[in-house]
């Protein structure tokens, strides 16, 4: 069974607790590493500055503490292998699904690869598969 990494725990400590759920139950089965979590105003405008974010502070759903988005990919990363990063995006969105059925968690998320959540992967204008947000 993965487990996180102390960098990841800290930067999921500083998430949503419905997201640390998730996210503490993904690594039991999907080993992945946690990118980002909240993120501080220099950290979010350099994001947006390199083309990784469509806002500036305080914009974002990262800039919240608790942060109401995580950036989390598969581990061992691989920025390039986009077919895996969709694989564990549909694990990723079950496992919430399941866990809000359940009433482990009460929010709904949505992924960066698809923004509309009409399950179309390639017709966003932006993607950001590592991101994953609260919605309601």
């Amino acid at each position: 069974m993965a487990k996180y990494s102390r960098n990841s725990e800290l930067k999921l400590s500083t998430c949503h607790q419905d997201l640390q759920t998730i996210f503490n139950y993904v690594v039991k089965h999907f080993d992945c590493t946690i990118v980002d979590g909240n993120r501080s105003e220099k950290r979010q405008n350099e994001a947006y500055d390199n083309g990784f974010s469509k806002v500036r502070y305080p914009n974002s759903k990262h800039n919240s503490l608790p942060s109401m988005a995580v950036d989390a990919v598969p581990y061992p990363i691989n920025w390039r292998d986009h077919d895996r990063m969709r694989v564990f995006a549909g694990y990723v969105l079950g496992i919430a699904m399941m866990l809000k059925d359940y009433g482990a968690i009460e929010s709904e998320i949505r992924w960066g690869g698809d923004w509309d959540r009409d399950t179309q992967v390639r017709d966003n204008k932006f993607q950001d598969f590592p991101h994953f947000e609260i919605i309601n």
